[in-house]
């Protein structure tokens, strides 16, 4: 059976910080076919995403509700929180979570004790520290120091 004239809405992503993590996160979904809105303090951040950028974006704090509103929150299939801050990222992750509902959301975490913490109580969180430990550790057992890039 075919089914003709019927389209699927692009999934819907915002991306709350605009450093060198959420800029390749924002650039990956929105190459992937996404609807990707990104948000950052900083107008500059913009320049991260290239002269091609076709998705949205928003000046200001993650943590301002009405900004979130502003950015499509509400209709959001995935929340991805990557700014400076584990403090920030953890309260915007908990917000777009628990009172906007957004089925998947993921938060970076540098802390690994942190992390943990957070990642017991529900949420879904991205430690690069505890990769990077693993890794280095890994490496070094297996007697990998010299000339191999591990990731």
């Amino acid at each position: 059976m075919q089914v003709v004239g019927v389209r699927c809405a692009a999934v819907k992503a915002i991306v709350i910080g605009c450093g060198r993590v959420g800029s390749s996160v924002a650039l990956q979904l929105a190459g992937s076919g996404w609807d990707v809105t990104v948000l950052d303090e900083n107008e500059d951040a913009l320049g991260r995403l290239g002269e091609t950028w076709t998705g949205g974006f928003q000046v200001g704090h993650g943590m301002d509700l009405h900004l979130l509103r502003d950015s499509g929150i509400e209709e959001a299939d995935a929340v991805v929180v990557a700014t400076n801050g584990d403090n920030t990222n953890l309260v915007i992750a908990q917000a777009a979570q628990k009172h906007f509902q957004v089925p998947t959301v993921v938060a970076r975490v540098l802390d690994p004790a942190r992390s943990q913490f957070y990642a017991a109580r529900g949420l879904r969180i991205v430690c690069p520290t505890s990769s990077a430990i693993e890794s280095l550790v890994s490496a070094v057992r297996a007697g990998e120091t010299e000339g191999a890039v591990v990731s």
